[in-house]
């Protein structure tokens, strides 16, 4: 119900401030400022989207975890997306996405609901005579220091 309020407020909100917008100062600068925001989102999203893109690289490198570069990646995208929009209400959204410290809100924001939210995975109850299919069977032997190098690595 969300996405089809949204998917009808949206377009409302943008004709009404081209219209007070477009009133106010006219046709030709209400298409140059919609074309020159265009244009400069497309320069931030790249350059932000090339700095995200080595911070997920250095997460990787470094074994952190990868979660937060990658919903900066995601909002940047979006906000990317949004600016490309011709419109004044998706192009002030999608600067919003370009600052660090809203996304660095946004996250806090979906991070808390996400806690606070209560997830229940199904899983599938194991068929008599079947295996489940999350059980990998397999043998071990336990290796000590001791006993050398236990064949995985290379020395």
């Amino acid at each position: 119900m969300r996405l089809l309020l949204a998917f009808i407020a949206v377009p409302l909100i943008e004709i009404g401030l081209f219209i007070q917008i477009g009133g106010a100062i006219g046709l030709w600068p209400t298409l140059v400022i919609v074309l020159l925001t265009a244009i400069a989102g497309t320069w931030l999203v790249r350059s932000q989207g090339a700095q995200t893109l080595r911070n997920l690289q250095s997460s990787f490198q470094n074994t952190k975890d990868p979660t937060e570069p990658l919903a900066h990646g995601a909002m940047i995208l979006f906000a990317g997306a949004l600016l490309l929009t011709p419109g004044f209400f998706t192009d002030a959204v999608g600067f919003l996405l370009l600052f660090p410290p809203f996304r660095m809100f946004v996250m806090h924001n979906i991070r808390s609901r996400l806690k606070n939210s209560n997830i229940n995975f199904k899983t599938s109850p194991a068929r008599p005579g079947k295996p489940d299919a999350d059980v990998i069977e397999g043998q071990f032997k336990p290796v000590s220091p001791e006993d050398g190098p236990s064949g995985w690595t290379k020395d």
